[in-house]
């Protein structure tokens, strides 16, 4: 492993670091609310930050990610990226990309995703004529179960019609209800697994059957309640029987992705706590002498420094494995588990050691304190990530993970599997 970065890299994490340091100041985050900062967004837009990401890799946007953590900026940086330029740039047929991601890297489109799938949540139907005398649901309301429509239900191989042929033109129709996105009140496009065969289903946010209500959640993430009611969308990437191993599955990789990325979001939020209570520190006297000065907040901050050190390095792995082709979903949920657990330790020590003043909630750490407590609630619990994370080992093929080692550990910058988005996808759906 080498998780060097790359020159291209390096400029996109200074240039990220600048943008956010000069913008994303206290100040101007108190000023804002819980608003989004679309001016700092635009910015970042103009800079070309979103739209580097196809040429950096997910390792370059966790470098970003890291600097918009220190700083809690207030932008779908995140969950554009993940669920729209490199979900789309890695599964997204060549009309998709051609018509998405331009604009979504200039910013005058903004995605996010509904993710993870859950059973029961959202259904894909086929897009097709209702019946003049089928009844219409209740806007909001969910097919009942058993219910007989002009519909048949969706198998593992996607959408079927009552006559049984396979829906081939890649369109269907949603319904079903997510409690809580992030970032969907800003939005254009939704990437929206179907909760039983987790195909990708891609829809616009002014589509018909499709409502948004704000929610509010622990940081401000402009989050919503999305309820689909026959939205109209369209597949992204193979049907799940598609994928040769199930690492290749379209919603594998984006949900290893999206842990990998706010895990690295994760990691910055985690520093910039951290450096607000070293300075603290350095500079609060108690009993005569600096608090840093103390045996307990010593400890109290190396127990924390190490933590960020697992988070960063784990988000790093994770990104590089997948930039090189690599299997990454039980790297991605160590990261997300590290992210979830030590991040939450991290930011409760950031605001202990700043005693009674982190209590304050206009004080800039305590937005630290929501940020990590946000990121280990979307990421899942400890308990929930090492319960998956022990199905993946136990379920891997051992002769596949040792002939990818090896492969790795042959030519580790440079490895056979294809390292190309685009290709990626093709050979998923060959």
């Amino acid at each position: 492993m080498d998780f060097t970065p790359t020159p291209e890299q390096t400029a996109a994490r200074e240039l990220a670091a600048e943008i956010f340091g000069d913008l994303s100041t206290p100040e101007r985050l108190a000023d804002r609310g819980a608003d989004t900062d679309t001016a700092l967004w635009k910015e970042l837009c103009t800079a070309g930050l979103p739209g580097a990401v196809a040429e950096t890799g997910l390792l370059g946007l966790v470098l970003m990610l890291e600097e918009q953590g220190r700083t809690t900026a207030q932008v779908p940086f995140a969950a554009s990226c993940v669920y729209g330029l490199l979900a789309i740039g890695a599964h997204g047929d060549a009309d998709q990309r051609a018509r998405l991601l331009p604009a979504l890297g200039d910013g005058t489109a903004v995605a996010t995703g509904a993710f993870p799938a859950r059973p029961g949540g959202v259904r894909a139907w086929p897009d097709a004529p209702r019946r003049q005398d089928a009844p219409r649901r209740p806007e909001g309301s969910r097919r009942p179960e058993g219910a007989r429509t002009a519909e048949a239900p969706p198998t593992a191989n996607g959408p079927r019609t009552t006559d049984g042929p396979r829906n081939t033109d890649r369109r269907a129709r949603l319904t079903g209800c997510v409690p809580v996105v992030p970032w969907l009140r800003e939005a254009t496009h939704v990437l929206v697994p179907d909760g039983v065969t987790q195909t990708l289903w891609l829809l616009r946010t002014d589509a018909p059957g499709v409502r948004r209500e704000p929610v509010e959640t622990t940081a401000p993430w402009s989050a919503g309640r999305l309820t689909l009611d026959d939205a109209p969308a369209e597949q992204l990437g193979p049907d799940a029987s598609a994928a040769r191993r199930p690492a290749t599955h379209p919603y594998a990789d984006v949900l290893a992705t999206a842990r990998t990325a706010f895990a690295g979001l994760q990691a910055g939020v985690c520093a910039g706590a951290l450096a607000r209570a070293v300075s603290h520190t350095l500079t609060r006297e108690q009993f005569g002498r600096p608090l840093s000065t103390h045996q307990g907040v010593q400890l109290r901050a190396a127990d924390a420094h190490m933590d960020t050190e697992a988070i960063r390095l784990t988000a790093y792995e994770a990104a590089w494995r997948r930039d090189a082709g690599l299997d990454a979903g039980e790297q991605a949920l160590t990261a997300a588990w590290w992210a979830a657990e030590a991040g939450t330790r991290v930011v409760h020590t950031g605001q202990h050691l700043h005693g009674g003043v982190g209590a304050d909630l206009g004080h800039p750490v305590h937005r630290h304190f929501l940020w990590g407590r946000q990121l280990a609630a979307y990421l899942g619990s400890g308990a929930e990530v090492l319960e998956e994370l022990g199905q993946l080992l136990t379920t891997r093929d051992p002769r596949a993970a040792q002939a990818q080692a090896a492969q790795a550990a042959r030519n580790p910058t440079d490895p056979t599997a294809p390292s190309d988005p685009h290709t990626r996808h093709e050979e998923a759906a060959s």
